[in-house]
C-alpha cells in the first residue's frame, strides 16, 4: 500500500471545468474514482498530507491550488495550456473518431482508433508530469488521470479551444450570402 501521507484525498473542479453533460461527468467522476484509489501526488517542500486538489480554469491556465486535508492551504500552481493546445486538439479529435467508430466501425478500426487515443493520451500525461514537477511530483498514472480531468470537459460539443486569450467556445461559421 502506498503512503498515505503522499496522496490525493479529495479533488474538485471549479468553474468552467465541471459540465452540464450527464456522460461526460460521468466519465469525470470515473475517473476522479480511479485517481483517489491510487496516486502518487508530492508538493515539493512539504512533509506529508493527504492533499486536497482543487482545479481552476482561467486565462488560458489551469489552476492548481492545493490543501491538506484539513483544509490549510500549501500551494498554488498555475499552469499554462500552450504546451498543451496541439494535443488537447488532437485527443478531442481523436475522442469524437473514438465514439463514432464504436457505434458504426469494425474491431479493427475500432482497436486502431483506440490505441491512438491512449498514445495521444500518454503524451499528454508525460508533457503534464514534466510541467508539473517543479511544484510537485507525481506518477504517470496520476498525470494521466490528472489530464483525464480536465480534458472530459474540453470534449464536450461544441469544443473549446485553448488560445491566447483564454477559452473561448467555437462558433459556427456563417455562411456568406
Amino acid at each position: 500500500m502506498a503512503d498515505t501521507r503522499f496522496q490525493l484525498c479529495d479533488v474538485s473542479l471549479d468553474g468552467p471545468l465541471q459540465s452540464a453533460r450527464a456522460h461526460i461527468e460521468r466519465e469525470r467522476s470515473l475517473a476522479v474514482y480511479d485517481l483517489l484509489e491510487d496516486n502518487s501526488f508530492i508538493p515539493v517542500g512539504h512533509h506529508g498530507g493527504p492533499y486536497r486538489l482543487t482545479l481552476t480554469l482561467a486565462n488560458a491556465k489551469l489552476a492548481f491550488h492545493i490543501a491538506t486535508e484539513n483544509g490549510t492551504p500549501s500551494v498554488s500552481h498555475d499552469l499554462s495550456l500552450s504546451p498543451f493546445r496541439r494535443i488537447l486538439k488532437d485527443y478531442i479529435l481523436i475522442c469524437d473518431s473514438h465514439s463514432d467508430a464504436f457505434h458504426c466501425a469494425g474491431a479493427a478500426r475500432f482497436e486502431a482508433i483506440d490505441l491512438s487515443r491512449r498514445a495521444i493520451h500518454d503524451e499528454a500525461s508525460e508533457l503534464l508530469k514534466a510541467c508539473l514537477a517543479p511544484k510537485v511530483a507525481i506518477d504517470l498514472d496520476t498525470a494521466r488521470r490528472l489530464f483525464t480531468q480536465f480534458t472530459c470537459c474540453s470534449c464536450v460539443t461544441p469544443p473549446i479551444t485553448l488560445g491566447l486569450n483564454g477559452c473561448r467556445w467555437l462558433q459556427p461559421r456563417q455562411r456568406r450570402e
